[in-house]
This record gives C-alpha cells, sequence and structure tokens, in this order.
C-alpha cells in the first residue's frame, strides 16, 4: 500500500512540475522565436519543425487533452486510433487556418480548448451515460476537438504575419513538427500512466485524476473567457 501511494505521489508531482513549468510558455512564444518568425524570409524548414515540436511539448492544453483521450485506453490499437483522429483534425485546420488567413478570437478558441479537457474528463467519469442515458460518439467528439486544437495552433501562428513566399513549406514543416512534439511527449504521458496501472491506485484515483483534469479545463476555460470580456 505504501507503495503504491508513493507511486501515485511521484505521478501527481511529476504531472505539476510538468504543467507549472509549461504554464509561463504554453501557446507563448519565447523572444528568439518571436524575433525569428517576424523576420523569417523564405522557406527554413528545420527551424519551422524545431518550433512546431516545441509548441507542442509546452502545450500543456493539448497534452491534458491527450491524458483525457489515453486515460482509459489499454490496447495499443485504440490508442492509435483516437490519436490520428486527433490528429487529422488540428492538421486540417492548422493548415486551412494559416494558408487561407482564417481569423478566429485566441481567447474564444482557447477557451473551447479548455472545455474540451472538461468534456473528456467528464466523459471518462461516465458523466453523460449518467445524466443522459447516452453515450456521445468519442471518435468524433476528438476528431471535433482537434480541429478547434488546430484552430489553436492556427490563430498562433497567424500573430506573426509570416510572409507568403515559403509559406507552405514552413507551415507544413511547422505541422511536422507539432507531429513529432506530440508523438513525443505522448510517449512520455504513456509511459507515466502505463507505470501507474500496474497499481491497484490507478483505478482508485482515476475519479479524483479526471476531475483534476476537468478542474483544470474549468480553469483554462474561465481564464480564456475572462481575457476575452475584459
Amino acid at each position: 500500500m505504501k507503495c503504491h501511494i508513493i507511486s501515485v505521489l511521484t505521478l501527481l508531482v511529476t504531472i505539476c512540475c510538468v504543467f507549472f513549468s509549461t504554464s509561463l510558455l504554453a501557446h507563448g512564444v519565447d523572444e528568439n522565436t518571436q524575433a525569428f518568425l517576424s523576420g523569417n524570409q523564405g522557406v527554413s524548414i528545420l527551424p519551422f519543425v524545431y518550433i512546431g515540436a516545441k509548441h507542442m511539448v509546452t502545450g500543456y492544453d493539448h497534452l491534458l487533452f491527450l491524458v483525457g483521450v489515453i486515460f482509459f485506453l489499454f490496447r495499443g490499437k485504440d490508442i492509435v486510433i483516437y490519436v490520428s483522429l486527433f490528429t487529422l483534425g488540428h492538421s486540417i485546420t492548422l493548415l486551412f487556418g494559416v494558408l487561407n488567413d482564417v481569423q478566429v478570437n485566441a481567447y474564444l478558441i482557447d477557451a473551447i480548448i479548455g472545455l474540451s479537457i472538461v468534456y473528456k474528463g467528464f466523459d471518462n467519469l461516465g458523466g453523460f451515460r449518467r445524466l443522459f442515458g447516452r453515450q456521445p460518439n468519442t471518435q468524433m467528439a476528438v476528431a471535433i476537438f482537434g480541429l478547434f486544437h488546430g484552430f489553436g495552433l492556427a490563430t498562433k501562428i497567424q500573430e506573426f504575419q509570416l510572409p507568403r513566399e515559403g509559406l507552405v513549406s514552413n507551415i507544413l514543416a511547422f505541422n511536422l513538427g507539432v507531429e513529432i512534439g506530440q508523438f513525443l511527449a505522448l510517449g512520455v504521458i504513456f509511459l507515466l500512466i502505463s507505470f501507474w496501472r500496474q497499481h491497484r491506485s490507478y483505478l482508485t484515483f482515476s475519479l479524483a485524476a479526471n476531475t483534476l483534469l476537468m478542474s483544470s479545463g474549468l480553469m483554462l476555460a474561465g481564464y480564456q473567457l475572462t481575457g476575452y470580456f475584459q
């Protein structure tokens, strides 16, 4: 029992450290990256791959949603399907939004992303079945929320008004970087969850974990809505 408690505490501390260490950078861009994006001319494949990967790794809202997605997925096949649907969704809107200059209010889109985290935690707790007597199509929901996550990425990129020259190549490189960053971050998350699943405390604390997930999503959504109305 003591070992189980230590394992849970270790995982929670790790998650909190990751969350708070990235909170200052999530959806933000450091000064060096800002300078590069503002002054870049032409095709720059590797820098955009790096920026995309870093943005995903420090994007705690995307990572929290993925934690919710894979929390109760025990088969590798299911994880691949759900993550692929999410990837397809955010790739479509990222490319479409930037290349067609589709403007979306950053506060509202980030609020929806926060609510997507709330949805997944609520879904994991069986809330829809208990309140409404039915279960939404979880695969469709993940794909749809992936579309919103992609618009969130597109909104951030459009703030820098990138030149049209080399834009397609650069955005494709950025999207590739996002996928690489997602793969790396998801690998770490999967290892942590797989370790926790070896202990009985995984199911015991699943209620607390998904409640914490919902609370985080509500705080993110509330923060963004406050910014929008102010």
